[in-house]
């Protein structure tokens, strides 16, 4: 998954918004789980990033106003 930029998102229609909210909320759960079975942290620059790009796509809905 590529960084997504706030051009990119804003492009985007509600539901498209709302399928890639839920396919990296999916990935972060993944990612997470991974880093705490190992023992430490593998990829946190991964974790940061998805995070990030999941409150992109969060206040972009949230300004539209689409829940």
């Amino acid at each position: 998954m590529a960084v997504l930029r706030i051009k990119e998102i804003r492009d985007m229609d509600d539901k498209t918004l709302k399928e890639k909210v839920y396919q990296l909320q999916a990935e972060l759960v993944k990612e997470n789980s991974t880093s705490r079975r190992s023992g430490k942290n593998i990829n946190t620059g991964r974790i940061n990033e998805l995070r990030k790009a999941i409150a992109r796509l969060l206040t972009v809905l949230k300004e539209r106003g689409a829940s």
